[in-house]
């Protein structure tokens, strides 16, 4: 009985970090990490272990470069202002960058799980692509509205992924949505004092 407990909490723990809302997460937060002409591959291993991968992770420059191309990609589909825009772009990149769906456990050492990816040890960007495609495409089928955005203000390229209910989210973080509002704050000030002026 305590075997079973410990291998459904280790299951759980093991669907928790890879939920569909993690890994769609874990994409915006490598595409901003990756968003870098010649990006840090222990940065990159920082996000991927705060998103659940295990060690040993190991990154080359080369994997890194190759992952950015691969995050290139993926911002697209956070560009997309529309839910066909979103789809047209992730159906174009599952046309041409993944490979068939298919269950893998890594050989018992995962639970059962959806790969798009064409086997377990693929490169990192193509393991980047599929998975993030995969998470999504579920986010679009089940909002049935584009899976995030990039951040409003005009000096932050970050992308996010885009919550249930409430208000739309127009910024990445606070910081950013705090920056532009007091820059709005300023302009608007200043427009002020120049129509006094006059």
């Amino acid at each position: 009985m305590r075997y079973i407990a410990h291998v459904s909490s280790t299951i759980d723990d093991w669907s928790t970090r890879h939920s569909v809302l993690s890994m769609a997460r874990r994409t915006a937060a490598l595409i901003n990490v990756l968003d870098n002409d010649c990006p840090n591959p222990t940065e990159v291993a920082e996000v991927l272990r705060a998103y659940g991968e295990t060690d040993p992770i190991e990154l080359t420059t080369h994997d890194a470069a190759a992952m950015r191309a691969a995050a290139a990609l993926l911002w697209e589909v956070f560009a997309a202002e529309t839910t066909d825009g979103a789809a047209d772009r992730l159906n174009r990149l599952l046309r041409e960058h993944t490979g068939a769906l298919r269950l893998t456990s890594h050989g018992g050492s995962a639970p059962w799980h959806p790969h798009l990816d064409h086997d377990d040890n693929a490169p990192w960007d193509e393991w980047l692509l599929a998975s993030s495609c995969m998470a999504l495409t579920v986010l679009v089928w089940d909002r049935q509205r584009p899976p995030g955005r990039i951040c409003s203000s005009l000096s932050c390229r970050n992308v996010f992924i885009t919550q249930g209910s409430g208000p739309e989210r127009r910024y990445c973080s606070r910081r950013c949505a705090t920056r532009e509002r007091v820059a709005a704050h300023r302009r608007s000030h200043s427009a002020e004092q120049s129509s006094e002026t006059r």
